[in-house]
Order: C-alpha cells, then sequence, then structure tokens
C-alpha cells in the first residue's frame, strides 16, 4: 500500500499490530510519552506529506489519557500535511453519553466528534455504535461498521443447535439489534424487561401464591404466537414472537422466587405512594409532563441505590428447553447479565445462557461476577477493546473474536476507494 502510513496508539497496540500485520505494512513510527507534569507529547517519526493516515485509537480503561493522545496524533498530522486523516475508533468512548438523560446534562459523545474534527480528522471508522444516530454528531464521513457477521459466525460454529436457539435482548432497547441477527441466523427472538416494583403490580395483586400460579397460568394460556407467511408458498411459516411471558422478582441484583416474604415497610412505602399523589419537582420532569425514570431507559445505569431495591423481570417469548443468547452492544457492567441468566434458566427453562457483545469492557470486577455464575455458559466478545492477557488466560468462559480482518479490509478498501458496504452484511470479502 503505496503513499499510505498507519499509526497506533497506546490504548490498544494489540490490535493495532494485528490490523498491520493484515495489511502487510509497518506500523508508522511516532513517540507517544507523557512528561513528568502529565501532559501527553506526541512526535510523528515520519513524512506524512500528501499521503492517507490512518490512526488507530479505541477506548480503554484510561479513556480520557488515549483520548487527548488522539486528538494530539491526529492534530499532528494535520500538521503535517497529511491528504487524509482517518481516525479508527473501534469501540468508540462516551458512546453511552449519545443523548441528555437529565435536564443540564451534555451529550458528551457529540461534543468528542466535534473535537475530532476539529482536530483534523477527514473520516471516522468505528464498529457497533452505541446508537447509529450518533453518526449525525459528525460533519464528516463515518462508517459504522458491524460485530454481528464475526459474532454470527461463532455462534453457527460453537453453539450446538443454533438452530432452535433463541436471541434475548435483556432491554427493550436492543430489540433491533437482536433482531437482526436473529434474522441473519433465521432463529426466534424474545425480550426482557425490568421495571421497577409498584405496589399495584402482580405480585401484590395475589398475595396468595396458589392465586398467583392460576394467574400466571392463564396468562400463559392467553399469549399466542404471531405468524406470518413466507415469501415463497413452500416456505415455512416464520414465527415472530414465541408466545409466553414470564415473570419473577428481582432482589439485591438476584432473581428471587414467588414465596419470598415481602419487605413490609417497602410495599407501605409504596402504597402511601400511590395513595397520595406526591408533587413533582420541575427538575425531574420531562417537558411535556411525567417523570424520568433511569430504569426505563435504554442504557440501564445499574446504580447502587437502583440495586437494592425490589424489581420485576419479564421475559416475553420461549426459551423452554433451548439456548438462549443474550445480545448487547456492551458489557460493561455485571448486574442485569446476571439477572437475565437467572430468570432465564431459573422460571423459563433455558438449558444454556450465552453472553454475547461487541464489546468487552469489564468495568471493575465485572467479568470475575459473570464467571462465578453458574447460569451462564460462555461469554463471547470481540477484541474491540483491550483486554489483559491475564484475564483471558485466567477465566474459562471467556471467548474473544479477532475483529482484526474487518478493520484491516476497511483500511485497504477505503485507501484504494472501494465500496466498503460488503462489510456490513457478511465475511465473505475477507
Amino acid at each position: 500500500m503505496r503513499k499510505c502510513k498507519v499509526f497506533v496508539g497506546n490504548s490498544h497496540p494489540d490490535l493495532g499490530k494485528l490490523v498491520c500485520e493484515r495489511l502487510g505494512i509497518e506500523e508508522a513510527p511516532c513517540s507517544l510519552k507523557k512528561f513528568a507534569n502529565g501532559e501527553t507529547s506526541v512526535q510523528i517519526g515520519v513524512s506524512v506529506r500528501d499521503e492517507d493516515v490512518y490512526v488507530i485509537q479505541s477506548g480503554s480503561p484510561t479513556v480520557n489519557d488515549h483520548i487527548m493522545e488522539l486528538l494530539i496524533l491526529v492534530s499532528a498530522c494535520r500538521g503535517g500535511s497529511a491528504r487524509k486523516i482517518t481516525a479508527v475508533i473501534p469501540q468508540f468512548p462516551y458512546s453511552k453519553q449519545c443523548k441528555m438523560k437529565k435536564h443540564r446534562g451534555a451529550i458528551t459523545a457529540r461534543m468528542l466528534a466535534n473535537l475530532l474534527i476539529m482536530a483534523g480528522a477527514d473520516h471516522v471508522v468505528s464498529m457497533d455504535l452505541h446508537a447509529s444516530q450518533m453518526q449525525g454528531f459528525f460533519t464528516k464521513p463515518v462508517d459504522n461498521l458491524y460485530g454481528g457477521p464475526s459474532l454470527a459466525k461463532w455462534i453457527r460454529e460453537n453453539v450446538p443447535d443454533y438452530e432452535d436457539a433463541v436471541v434475548v435482548s435483556k432491554n427493550p432497547g436492543g430489540t433491533k439489534r437482536v433482531t437482526a441477527l436473529a434474522d441473519a441466523l433465521k432463529i426466534n427472538f424474545a425480550m426482557i424487561h425490568t421495571d421497577r416494583r409498584r405496589a399495584k403490580d402482580l405480585y401484590s395483586q395475589n398475595k396468595d401464591l396458589t392465586q398467583l400460579k392460576l394467574r400466571k397460568q392463564s396468562m400463559l394460556r392467553k399469549s399466542r404466537p404471531i405468524v406470518r407467511q413466507g415469501d415463497d408458498p413452500n416456505e415455512e411459516e416464520n414465527i415472530i414472537f414465541s408466545n409466553g411471558i414470564q415473570t419473577a422478582r428481582i432482589r439485591n441484583g438476584h432473581v428471587i422466587g414467588d414465596d419470598e416474604v415481602d419487605d413490609d415497610n417497602e410495599v407501605a412505602m409504596e402504597s402511601d405512594d400511590d395513595a397520595e399523589a406526591t408533587p413533582v419537582a420541575p427538575s425531574a420532569s420531562y417537558a411535556l409532563g411525567g417523570t424520568y425514570d433511569t430504569a426505563d431507559s435504554e442504557d440501564e445505569d445499574e446504580e447502587e441505590e437502583e440495586a437494592h431495591k425490589e424489581m420485576l423481570i419479564t421475559l416475553v417469548g420461549n426459551v423452554r428447553d433451548r439456548a438462549a443468547i443474550i445480545l448487547d452492544d456492551m458489557i460493561d457492567r455485571p448486574g442485569s447479565f446476571i439477572s437475565a441468566a437467572e430468570h432465564l434458566v431459573q422460571n423459563c427453562g433455558a438449558k444454556r445462557v450465552y453472553v454475547v457483545a461487541t464489546h468487552g469492557i469489564f468495568t471493575g470486577d465485572c467479568l470475575e461476577q459473570l464467571e462465578q455464575c453458574e447460569y451462564i455458559h460462555q461469554i463471547v466478545v470481540t477484541n474491540t477493546f483491550p483486554i489483559s492477557q491475564e484475564r483471558l488466560t485466567n477465566s474459562k468462559k471467556l471467548v474473544s473474536i479477532d475483529v482484526s480482518p474487518i478493520f484491516a479490509e476497511c483500511i485497504r478498501r477505503d485507501h484504494y476507494g472501494e465500496s466498503i458496504s460488503v462489510l456490513f452484511d457478511s465475511l465473505a470479502s475477507i
């Protein structure tokens, strides 16, 4: 590849090295260091005048330092008269902050996009942005690659009887991502919804366990699958949504049985709240009225105070005697994955549970907690985010999929002016 330079930042050198090996070129030399006062220093060791420059820098545990390193490196290439600068960011930092969740909040992902463009980036390449609408934050072209084909390939090769498996979304916001993978594998999908427990819910209305079981059976009988005839008259019917609704309770992040004793103080307090409507502060309300509840948001930020409150978890779909594949774009914290796996196995009859995501961030002891959960069979992520070799070696459940060929092919096609749309659908061109 003539007239092309690839610089690799300090955030994920292993991925950068794999991409360069796939392209058959060497990393462009540059000096990345920090001064004694904590400032970042970048020195490019080769001429980039009138060349295509690609800077590979992903998210990392020290995200702020590496963002600054990326911005300085892009700016240095712009000062060196590079013809075109492409920022290759496999895991886009601050992607969860892509919308204003509360009043007086900041849309930090948009601010980071503005910083990249102001530094001199002409093109941005990423993988599985938290929300595809983030591409609108940039005034330059953005290519959002998909990790779905790589995950689908692993599922076909490693999940026994994957044709009978069910892809599960752990929150309503991830349903679109789940249906895309289910369509690629031609299997069914289901959805889990977690909600704050109210005094007038199913369990509070039916204190008697016998009455509660009868109510649940009645709900199951009323559920019917939605069936659509295939396009071809000879094609088998395609079940769009599996029938069945299973509901359970979560306390302290774990599923509890129907016979667990309620916290009388909590029930009494919630009953009082329902009986006497308390005024809501203006700062906690929507512009059109109502209140904001973080539990209803797509991201499900598991704050410490929320984890100790009792909640309802509901599965819409059927996973009985099947493998369940919980899919999300990233694995950041373990709470929602563990409670979903417990509900799928204990109450819904799933045979095995696979936790699958593109970005394995594993904040704190997240990976260790997922390892200790007996209901999770395997954890599958790609190598867009750096995971230490020690954690990979010590983990018995973690599987890392290499996506460097996708980024290498994207860089090659972009350099030669070829279309990269084939990378969105399959791995056939790699």
